[in-house]
């Protein structure tokens, strides 16, 4: 289960929008991975549980974690060799931490513990509560979201992470994150990108090809 929880090595800024269910990390994931031209790592637990609710009407138990972590990470992993300079991860192990940690009377499997506090990513996007709740099958305390909102920012603030807090309408969201994330991008160097090795494949195949391409000719 350890090596379904690591991080695959990879030069990209990595973005993780992180806080309370319905306060517009979905919606937000969608506009940045738009706005810079990349790929955005959805929420796995979504599907996941959204399967199970359909196949069983029951929602997500304590056995349940395990398996959406390293789904998450498996996503995550092979989405990050589709990326452009940035990677949008809709969660990271460490909010599965934090819901685990709220649900299950501070329980944290002890490969879930290690797999969020050793993954690393260079900036947290902390959504408010101040977008309108929004039920669906899977989300439940609705009166409970400041509580929850606060036990994500905590983890923030122990874990040491870099975050910023975003609050407002999309538009001043948006505007907010980017202004963060253009700065990490003049400061990083050599990043990795798709488009650049498909590129770089093309170019390839056709200085390969050249010779055959000439004998096609008559002159």
């Amino acid at each position: 289960m350890e090596k379904k929880l690591t991080q695959h090595p990879i030069n990209l800024i990595k973005v993780v929008l992180f806080g309370p269910e319905s306060s517009g990390k979905t919606t937000l994931s969608r506009h940045l991975a738009r706005h810079y031209n990349t790929v955005w790592a959805p929420e796995f637990a979504r599907e996941y549980l959204q399967n199970k609710w359909n196949n069983e009407r029951k929602t997500c138990e304590k056995d349940d974690l395990l398996p959406i972590a390293a789904g998450q990470m498996e996503l995550e992993n092979s989405l990050a060799k589709k990326a452009d300079k940035i990677l949008i991860c809709d969660t990271d192990l460490l909010e599965t931490k934090v819901y685990s940690e709220e649900f299950y009377g501070g329980f944290v499997d002890d490969n879930l513990n290690e797999a969020a506090n050793k993954n690393n990513y260079d900036l947290y996007l902390l959504t408010y509560i101040d977008t309108p709740w929004e039920e669906d099958d899977l989300r439940d305390r609705p009166d409970q979201r400041l509580e929850m909102f606060n036990a994500f920012e905590n983890a923030l603030k122990k874990h040491n992470k870099n975050y910023i807090l975003l609050k407002g309408d999309k538009e001043t969201r948006l505007k907010t994150a980017t202004k963060a994330i253009d700065k990490i991008l003049l400061e990083r160097k050599d990043l990795y990108s798709f488009s650049d090795s498909l590129q770089d494949l093309d170019m390839h195949f056709l200085h390969q090809n050249s010779g055959d391409f000439s004998t096609n000719f008559e002159y």
